[in-house]
C-alpha cells in the first residue's frame, strides 16, 4: 500500500462530481471527520465529498472501482469501533452523506416513513410525530447519528426489547454497490419471500458491501399509556428477577429493562449536569423501567404499581420512584443515557459492548468482575446497560490515581479477560457497536473458519476492486 496522498488530478477527477463547494480538501475542514468518537482511531485523507443524490454516489463509486481508490462511507461520525475512520496512508477518500438528508415519504396507513440515508434520526422521529406515528430507535447520539450509519451498524438503542433493533425496524433499502451499480430495494412489503434477502446482508455490513442511500422503515402508532419507574435493588439477580415478574405481568407493553450499578449513578450525579440520584438513599444496583400502552395511561401507571408492590413485597426492590410527568420520564432516562460519558471525567475508561443471554447476566457480572479486578485492583466498574436482551455496557474505568495511559495500554488484555468470560456464556464480542477496525482481528480468532471465508467470499463478490472501507470487519 502507498503511503503517497491521493494525485491531484485524481482528486479534482472525483470533486467536479459534486461540485468545489461539496468537497473538503482543508486540514480544518477535515479534522473532525479524522477522529472515532473515543478517539481510539485517527485516520488521514486528503478530501472528503459529499454528494447531494443517489446518482452522484453512484458516479463516486463507479470512478473510484475503475481506479482502485477506497471510498469510507461516513454519516455521523458517531461509531465507537473505528468503522467509520479512514486509514493512516492519506488514500482513503471520505463521503459523506450529510447533504442527502431529506425524508422522501410518510404514509401513516401503512406505518412506513422513507428517507435518505443522511437523514438525522432525531428528524425521523420528528416526521413521525407530525403523522401521529413514532419511530421506536433511541440513541444518545440521536441528533446526530444518521440512519445509514444506524442501518450499516444494525444500531440496537433502548427499545430492543418492544422493537427489536435497526434490522428489525427495516423493510427496503437502496444502495450504492462498489461498482457503482444502484440496487433499488425499497420495498414497502412486510411479506416477501422472493429469492435471497438482500437487505440483511447490508444491514450490519459496516460500509463494506456498499453506501446505504435510502431506507423504509417502519412506523409504530404513538402509545396512549406511557410510564417509567426507577428502583433500586441488592443485585443483578435481583434485577433479573424483576424483569421475569416485569415480563410476565406487561408483557410486549414492557419496552425497556436497563440495569445500572451505584458508581455509574455517582457518576452521572458527579458530571451531567441536572442529574441527581432520584432516590434517598443509595442501593448496589437499579433498574429503570419503561412500560408503553395501546390502550391508556391508567393501564400503564396500573402496570408499574403493580409491579413495584410485588417487588416490594418479595424483598426484590428496596425503594423506588414514579415518574410523575414527561419531564421526570425524561430526566430518568437521560441519567441513564448520560452514563458513558460520565466516565470521561473519571480518567480512562476500557469499555466493552457485549451480550449474553439474559438469564446468565448475574453470572457473567460476578466472574467478569473477578477476573478484571484480579488484573487490576482498584479497577472502577460501570457495567450498564439493557438487561431485557442481554446487552451489557461493560466498562471499567482506571483505579483513582492511575496513569491514564498505562491503564489504556491494558485494553487488549482486559477484553481478552472479558470477552473470554462473554464467550463461555454463549455471548457476543459485539452487542450493537459493530466490529470496524477495534474487534476485526478477534472476530477472525473467534468465529470457525468457514464463517469467515463466506464473509471474505461475500465482500469480494459485492467488492471485486477492494474499495468499500476497507480494512474493516473482514480482512481480505
Amino acid at each position: 500500500m502507498t503511503t503517497n496522498a491521493l494525485p491531484d488530478d485524481l482528486i479534482q477527477r472525483f470533486v467536479s462530481i459534486v461540485g468545489d463547494k461539496n468537497a473538503v480538501r482543508d486540514e480544518a475542514g477535515l479534522a473532525p471527520h479524522l477522529v472515532e468518537n473515543r478517539g481510539l482511531y485517527k485516520g488521514s485523507s486528503s478530501l472528503l465529498l459529499k454528494p447531494a443524490s443517489t446518482q452522484e454516489v453512484s458516479a463516486i463509486m463507479t470512478l473510484a472501482s475503475e481506479t482502485g481508490t477506497a471510498i469510507v462511507p461516513q454519516t455521523g461520525n458517531t461509531g465507537l469501533v473505528g468503522g467509520q475512520t479512514p486509514r493512516s496512508d492519506g488514500n482513503d477518500i471520505i463521503l459523506s452523506l450529510e447533504r442527502m438528508n431529506a425524508v422522501r415519504d410518510t404514509d401513516p396507513v401503512a406505518n412506513i416513513i422513507v428517507v435518505d440515508g443522511g437523514c438525522i434520526l432525531d428528524t425521523v422521529h420528528e416526521a413521525a410525530d407530525k403523522v401521529e406515528r413514532m419511530f421506536p430507535l433511541s440513541l444518545g447520539s440521536q441528533g446526530s447519528c444518521r440512519i445509514g450509519g444506524n442501518l450499516a451498524t444494525n444500531a440496537g438503542g433502548t427499545a430492543v426489547l418492544a422493537y427489536g433493533n435497526m434490522r428489525q425496524l427495516c423493510l427496503g433499502l437502496e444502495v450504492v454497490l462498489p461498482t457503482g451499480e444502484i440496487w433499488n430495494g425499497l420495498r414497502r412489503l412486510k411479506k416477501d419471500n422472493t429469492g435471497y434477502d438482500l437487505r440483511d446482508l447490508f444491514i450490519g455490513s459496516e460500509g463494506t458491501l456498499g453506501v446505504i442511500t435510502g431506507a423504509v422503515l417502519k412506523l409504530f402508532p404513538k402509545p396512549k399509556g406511557h410510564q417509567v419507574a426507577f428502583a433500586g435493588l441488592n443485585s443483578p439477580d435481583d434485577a433479573l428477577t424483576l424483569f421475569e415478574r416485569a415480563s410476565t405481568l406487561c408483557g410486549a407493553a414492557l419496552t425497556g429493562f436497563e440495569l445500572m450499578p451505584r458508581i455509574g449513578i455517582e457518576f452521572t450525579a458527579r458530571h451531567i449536569p441536572g442529574v441527581r440520584d432520584p432516590l434517598e438513599t443509595p442501593h448496589p444496583w437499579y433498574a429503570l423501567i419503561d412500560i408503553s400502552t395501546s390502550d391508556t395511561a391508567e393501564t400503564a401507571q396500573t402496570m408499574i404499581e403493580t409491579l413495584l408492590e410485588q417487588g416490594f413485597e418479595a424483598g426484590i426492590v428496596q425503594d423506588a420512584v414514579i415518574a410523575s410527568s414527561e419531564a421526570q420520564r425524561q430526566a430518568l432516562w437521560h441519567m441513564r443515557e448520560s452514563m458513558s460519558d460520565a466516565q470521561k471525567p473519571e480518567g480512562g475508561s476500557i469499555k466493552h459492548d457485549v451480550s449474553v443471554p439474559v438469564s446468565k447476566i448475574p453470572d457473567f457480572m460476578a466472574q467478569a468482575e473477578a477476573g478484571v479486578l484480579n488484573a487490576i485492583p482498584g479497577a472502577r466498574i460501570c457495567a450498564f446497560g439493557h438487561l431485557g436482551d442481554g446487552n451489557i455496557h461493560y466498562n471499567i474505568s482506571q483505579p483513582v490515581g492511575a496513569d491514564k495511559a498505562d491503564f489504556i495500554a491494558r485494553w487488549r488484555e482486559i477484553n481478552h479477560i472479558v470477552h473470554g468470560i462473554v464467550l463461555a456464556h454463549g455471548g457476543s464480542i459485539s452487542a450493537e457497536h459493530g466490529i470496524g477496525q477495534l474487534k476485526r482481528d478477534e472476530l477472525a480468532d473467534i468465529r470457525p473458519g468457514i464463517e469467515m471465508e463466506l464473509m471474505r467470499r461475500i465482500k469480494t463478490a459485492f467488492d471485486p476492486a477492494g474499495v468499500m472501507n476497507p480494512g474493516k470487519v473482514v480482512k481480505i
